[in-house]
């Protein structure tokens, strides 16, 4: 998801710092992220001019000041545990200017923890971005209790000049798309429990008779199992039983099968096919 960010980004002219732990990891993104443009050159949607624009735009870096100490927004797109972000906020507190916002990528954890954690809450903000994220429209754009509307105004205008739609949503557990989400593909897997019909025939169903882009176990492949896990659990202990994890989704998960990133989910990919 960070990688996605920093590309739609950069393309829009926004200098971009992206920051990771990982050289590695780095390098895995810069290479990502110039075949997507690559793609994009040869498809007609992006000029060879543009595609170089944007990747000088983007700086891949290991020192989180480097990058933060002159920011106007940060969008935090780490792993859905809410320690790791409370913690990076914190951080992120001591380095950036008074007047930076905070964003976070989550796409089900609690704002009001977050921003009070930041010790900047009316700068504090949810920005959710959709996967792939230089093909998907919408970003749900999360107010907080203290949020103020300078920072709502903000980043909507931060989203459209990325091409994106936004939605104003107040904060709640899974906010609009993730609460849909996670009951459609948690259904799914009950059906699948219940022998009801294959997951091929399942997702077909949902796309053509719903008109939905994707299947549900399609979309969980690509979200990832684990994840998906994560915010159910999340979402039964706030919202009640119908958000009750499903026990085949808990044993794919406890088997590895995590989805296209390992390589086998609900359905089993080729090497080549990780994303």
């Amino acid at each position: 998801m960070g990688q996605g960010i920093a590309q739609v980004a950069a393309q829009e002219s926004f200098r971009v710092f992206l920051y990771d732990l990982s050289q590695d990891v780095l390098q895995s993104a810069k290479k990502q992220i110039k075949e997507t443009l690559d793609t994009g050159v040869k498809l007609g949607k992006v000029t060879s001019k543009q595609k170089d624009k944007s990747l000088e735009n983007i700086h891949f870096i290991t020192s989180l000041e480097e990058g933060a100490k002159s920011a106007d927004l940060v969008i935090e797109a780490v792993p859905e545990d809410l320690s790791l972000k409370c913690n990076l906020f914190e951080k992120l507190h001591t380095i950036t200017k008074p007047s930076c916002i905070f964003a976070s990528n989550t796409s089900s954890l609690p704002i009001g923890e977050m921003a009070l954690a930041s010790q900047r809450p009316e700068y504090f903000i949810g920005m959710h971005f959709f996967n792939p994220v230089h093909k998907m429209k919408l970003v749900e754009v999360v107010r907080g209790e203290k949020t103020s509307d300078h920072t709502v105004e903000a980043a909507s205008k931060v989203a459209k000049q990325m091409g994106k739609e936004t939605v104003e949503v107040k904060e709640s557990p899974g906010f609009v798309t993730t609460r849909m989400n996670a009951l459609i593909g948690n259904e799914a897997f009950r059906m699948l429990e219940e022998g009801i019909a294959s997951p091929e025939d399942i997702d077909r169903a949902l796309k053509l008779g719903l008109n939905h882009p994707m299947g549900p176990f399609e979309l969980v492949d690509l979200v990832g199992l684990d994840v998906r896990l994560s915010i159910l659990k999340y979402l039964h202990q706030k919202l009640g039983d119908r958000f009750r994890p499903s026990s085949m989704l808990e044993k794919l998960v406890s088997e590895g099968r995590l989805g296209r990133k390992v390589g086998k989910g609900v359905y089993p990919y080729k090497k080549e096919d990780k994303l």
